[in-house]
C-alpha cells in the first residue's frame, strides 16, 4: 500500500517502513522492509525426508553392526592383532610405534593406527608417554626442513591468504599468544600434517610451536589411545564371548561415544576460539 501525501512517499508492504530522502525538495521516501524469512515455515516434504534420512542412517548403522563389523573383526582385526602379538615382543612393538610416529608425519602419513597399536598393547599410561615422546620428536622434523624453503612457504601462503590466515595467526604476538594459538590448531580440524611443514613460515618460535603441539594433540592422543583399547576389547569378546559380558560393551559403547563427544565440543571450541582471534586481527575466515 502507498501513500501520497505532497512530495512524501510512505510505502507500506511488509512490517517495516525504511524513511529515505525522495528527491531535490527534500522530502522523504518510506520504503518497506520486508522481514527475512526465519526458515521456520519448513513444509511436510522437508519432514519427511529427515524421517527418511533418519531411518536410513539407523538402517545402515543396523547393517555395520550386525554384519559388516562382525565380518571385519574376523577377518582384518583378529588376524592383525594375532599376527602382531605372535611375531613381536612389547620391546620390539614399543620400537615400532616411536619409529613410525617419528617418521609418518615428515612422510605426510597418518599415525592413527600406530596410536590404536599403543593402545591395544601399552594402554592409557605407557601409551601416552610413548605416543608423546615419539611426537615431540615427529613434529620438529618437518618444523626443521621447513626452515630449508622458508621463501618458497611464503610464497605458496601468499597465494591463498584467506586459507593461510588461520595459521598466521600463530605467528603473532608474545610466546604465550604463539603457543595458544598453536595449541587451537592443533586442536581444530586443521590437517596438521600440512601445518607440520608451514607453521616455520609464519615465523612462529619452536618453544611455543613444540609447547603447543603437545598440548594440542592430548585430546586426539586420548580418543586414539581408546579406540585402541575399544578395538582390542571387542576383538578378544569376540572370540572368547564370556570375557566380555553384555553390559560392559554396552558400557563401552557409552564411554566411547561420551569421549568422541568430549573431542569434538573441544574441537568446535578451538574452531570457534580461532575465529575469535582472527576477528581480533581483522581476518576474515570463510
Amino acid at each position: 500500500m502507498t501513500y501520497n501525501a505532497g512530495d512524501e512517499d510512505l510505502r507500506l508492504d511488509g512490517d517495516y517502513v525504511k524513511l529515505e530522502d525522495g528527491g531535490g525538495d527534500g522530502g522523504a521516501l518510506c520504503q518497506a522492509e520486508t522481514l527475512p524469512s526465519c526458515g521456520c515455515d519448513r513444509g511436510v516434504g522437508w519432514w519427511v525426508k529427515l524421517v527418511l534420512l533418519g531411518l536410513l542412517a539407523g538402517l545402515l548403522t543396523a547393517v555395520c553392526i550386525k554384519w559388516v563389523g562382525p565380518f571385519i573383526m574376523y577377518k582384518e582385526i583378529i588376524p592383525i592383532i594375532n599376527w602382531e602379538t605372535e611375531t613381536f615382543s612389547r620391546t620390539k612393538l614399543a620400537l615400532l610405534v616411536f619409529g613410525s610416529l617419528t617418521i609418518f608425519p615428515t612422510l605426510l602419513l597418518p599415525s592413527s593406527p600406530s596410536m590404536w597399536v599403543a593402545g591395544m598393547t601399552f594402554g592409557y599410561g605407557y601409551g601416552f608417554l610413548l605416543i608423546i615422546g615419539a611426537v615431540s620428536i615427529g613434529v620438529s622434523i618437518p618444523y626443521f626442513i621447513g626452515s630449508l624453503f622458508y621463501h618458497k612457504i611464503q610464497v605458496l601462503l601468499d597465494r591463498y591468504p584467506k586459507k593461510a590466515s588461520v595459521i598466521r595467526l600463530a605467528g603473532e604476538g608474545s610466546l604465550f599468544n604463539q603457543f595458544r594459538a598453536v595449541a587451537f590448531i592443533r586442536i581444530s580440524p586443521f590437517p596438521y600434517i600440512i601445518y607440520n611443514y608451514c607453521a616455520v613460515a609464519t615465523d612462529v618460535k619452536y618453544g611455543p610451536y613444540l609447547l603447543g603441539t603437545l598440548v594440542g594433540m592430548v585430546p586426539e592422543i586420548f580418543i586414539t589411545l581408546y579406540t585402541g583399547i575399544f578395538i582390542k576389547t571387542l576383538a578378544d569378546a569376540s572370540e572368547d564371548p564370556h570375557t566380555l559380558s553384555a553390559p560392559q560393551i554396552i558400557l563401552n559403547l557409552i564411554g566411547f561415544c561420551i569421549t568422541a563427544t568430549a573431542t569434538a565440543i573441544v574441537t568446535l571450541y578451538a574452531k570457534r576460539r580461532l575465529k575469535q582471534l582472527q576477528m581480533e586481527r581483522g581476518l576474515v575466515l570463510k
